[in-house]
């Protein structure tokens, strides 16, 4: 059987959301191709929201970001482990390869590892980046730690260079050296048509008649945040998200929803952020497209020295309902006088397209079928 590579960075859940958006579209239109994903994200993350048949292949792509927690990361940890990592880019490109012509590859998707841009041109194999952003223009953010790691912008450019295009999402930076590069809508999420706000709210034991704001931090958390002495539960209750056997006793306006129980109701994560008035997180491409595809307002703070939040903080405004809390104001729970801002707040100015994974799956379709 043919397949189709979906190369896919383990850092964070933002890239793999958005992929599996698309694979899941691409899975529709053609069955009979084999969807063989390669990451080191975690498997369940696809075993809750995949639904067409794939193959997974766990391991490493690329290194991202150090991360102590979603909010704070490690600049010079950053920059020595993606050194070390890409450092030995030709050979990993050369043993990618291998697989990919032993499974009838025709075509591979990096989101956005430089490894399977190379390893796809190794086996003279096209390659798409099919991101909003390229390592390489992360890594340009850390001007100090960069002069210990002289050959790794190089490298991480020749090896997007040898992509054949650029499929570039919303909010994007970096993209220098990709060829033929053209822009795509938001790959976003959205919540299930057939259930209404209240429905999921009263499957998720949720209040049916408070505002509510639901902590979103991704696969690293917050240190410390659960017992923050909040000021702001007079006004809104606060949702918290975490593995059954992770959760604590809910106290009056603050609630726990498992993450078993949402997948165990046939709903899914975006249902939940559907469901809330606000989503308070650290802007990352992933959360934002799925605040933006379902009316959510978010409530958000700072994520350390990573160029993406620039770009995101400017642009955000013009599709979100958005409202900035300094961190030490975050981490001390001191929330109510932003939500207060943030829930007064017209529509934003923009309603931007969404269907960014039925886009990416027909030029997936057109470069993989036979005219």
């Amino acid at each position: 059987m043919p397949s189709v590579f979906f190369y896919i960075s383990g850092h964070g859940f933002g890239h793999t959301v958005r992929q599996i958006a698309i694979i899941n579209a691409v899975g529709a239109r053609l069955p009979a191709i084999d969807l063989v994903v390669r990451t080191s994200a975690p498997r369940r993350l696809f075993d809750q929201t995949v639904r067409v048949p794939m193959t997974f292949i766990d391991g490493p792509n690329d290194t991202g970001v150090v991360q102590i927690d979603s909010v704070r990361l490690d600049e010079r940890a950053t920059i020595a482990l993606a050194s070390e990592f890409h450092r030995t880019l030709r050979s990993r490109a050369e043993a990618e390869a291998v697989h990919l012509r032993g499974r009838d590859a025709r075509l591979v998707i990096s989101d956005a590892p430089p490894l399977a841009c190379a390893a796809a041109a190794a086996a003279g194999i096209p390659s798409a980046v099919v991101s909003n952003f390229t390592w390489d223009w992360i890594y340009e953010g850390y001007e100090t730690e960069l002069p210990a790691a002289p050959d790794l912008l190089p490298t991480l450019r020749d090896a997007y260079s040898r992509a054949h295009e650029g499929w570039r999402l919303p909010l994007h930076g970096g993209f220098a050296t990709v060829p033929h590069v053209r822009d795509i809508p938001f790959v976003a999420r959205h919540a299930r048509a057939d259930r209404s706000r209240d429905d999921i709210r009263r499957e998720l034991s949720l209040p049916p008649d408070r505002r509510l704001a639901l902590a979103s931090f991704g696969g690293y958390g917050i240190n410390g945040l659960t017992v923050a002495p909040f000021d702001c539960l007079d006004i809104v209750d606060l949702v918290m998200t975490a593995p059954a056997a992770k959760m604590t006793v809910p106290t009056g306006p603050i609630h726990w929803v498992a993450e078993e129980d949402i997948y165990a109701r046939g709903l899914t994560y975006v249902d939940l952020v559907a469901a809330v008035d606000v989503v308070v997180t650290k802007p990352g491409y992933g959360i934002i497209a799925d605040c933006v595809a379902n009316d959510t307002a978010m409530l958000y703070t700072s994520r350390g020295r990573f160029v993406e939040y620039d770009v995101m903080v400017q642009e955000m405004p013009r599709f979100l309902r958005c409202e900035y809390i300094d961190l030490d104001r975050f981490l001390a729970g001191r929330w109510r006088d932003a939500l207060l801002r943030l829930l007064d707040q017209p529509a934003p100015p923009e309603q931007p397209r969404t269907d960014g994974a039925d886009v990416v799956a027909e030029l997936i379709v057109e470069r993989v079928t036979p005219q």
